[in-house]
């Protein structure tokens, strides 16, 4: 069996972070990510603009260079391929971890140990559903791709959110018929500033159409069966359906491996200082430490949690003050 010091699952910004950490006190750690490379940014529209300044998105004291003032997906990208390789990173892509001794790769599943294993995995793999007839047909997507592909044609977006909200205003500049759903009477606080009034002037120019205080009850692969507060229904005609309703830990993963968790939050129970959850040996870094909060950690304040986990008790406390100075601006 393969036996490594430490195993970091999640090859994402926060993970690659981790990972610098532990190298840079002499520990050469094994990167493994069900997916690709910063595989949470490669799922990100591909005409994405980060709103964070790219400071705030550097690891290891490499600096984010980029065209604008802000970076783009494609840029972002490139700088962490990059840092892994300056880093020297051992980072194995497609292999997944089943649990704390187990992965699983495309020629199956292999037996592997460790002596520490830090969960940097994530939410961007599970998605939140509706739980609705139709919901896993082709044209429905929970992944917001590229508005082009839509000229023409008839959309619904479903969700209220951030993710949601910017989706039906590309969408609608790049020539689809859009119908925003959320379930929510009023669109909420989060919603960026400048996004809220864009919406609502759509909405008031009659460019897009929205269904506030309404339920998908159904898909089908012309259109959506929508509810509204009052019971009544509708078919909104749809050849493409984007339920952007947001993600969730791998909370199987947790049980799997043994880690104590708030079935209500979905919060991992950890040490506050170094991170070590439950079991011992397996320590949390990133999102996934706020449970179903995901907005509460992000790239700009997870990048200092591998200094918890591998650090001094007063490097982890410089990296507690770091935290706890950054303001997210990045929105949903």
């Amino acid at each position: 069996m393969q036996h490594e010091a430490v195993i970091i699952a999640g090859a994402g910004p926060i993970g690659l972070a981790c990972a610098i950490s532990a190298k840079r006190r002499g520990v050469d750690p094994l990167v493994i990510d069900a997916g690709a490379l910063a595989n949470s940014i490669v799922r990100y529209p591909i005409n994405m603009t980060f709103f964070t300044t790219p400071e705030r998105l550097e690891i290891g004291n490499h600096p984010l260079v980029c065209a604008g003032a802000k970076a783009t997906r494609e840029e972002a990208l490139k700088y962490y391929r990059g840092v892994a390789r300056a880093e020297g990173l051992r980072v194995r892509s497609f292999t997944k971890l089943i649990g704390k001794n187990e992965v699983e790769t495309q020629l199956g599943r292999e037996p592997i140990s460790c002596d520490k294993l830090v969960l940097a995995t994530g939410y961007f793999d599970h998605v939140n559903t509706l739980n609705v007839r139709g919901e896993d047909l082709p044209h429905v997507r929970h992944y917001f791709d590229e508005a082009h592909l839509s000229y023409g044609q008839d959309i619904v977006v479903i969700g209220g959110k951030n993710s949601a909200v910017e989706a039906a205003l590309q969408l609608f500049r790049a020539g689809a018929r859009v119908t925003i759903v959320y379930r929510g009477p009023a669109w909420p606080k989060s919603v960026k500033y400048w996004l809220r009034p864009d919406l609502e002037n759509r909405i008031k120019a009659g460019e897009i159409q929205a269904r506030l205080g309404s339920q998908v009850v159904e898909i089908t692969a012309r259109d959506v069966l929508v509810r509204g507060a009052l019971g009544n229904e509708e078919r909104v005609p749809a050849t493409r359906v984007y339920p952007l309703i947001g993600f969730h830990p791998d909370f199987a993963l947790f049980k799997r491996i043994g880690i104590a968790f708030d079935p209500e939050t979905g919060r991992p129970a950890i040490n506050p200082d170094t991170l070590e959850t439950s079991v011992p040996g397996v320590f949390v870094a990133g999102s996934v430490t706020g449970g179903n909060k995901i907005s509460e950690i992000f790239i700009e304040n997870g990048r200092f949690d591998g200094e918890k986990i591998f650090g001094s008790s007063s490097e982890r406390q410089r990296a507690q003050d770091l935290y706890e100075g950054i303001r997210r601006e990045t929105g949903e």
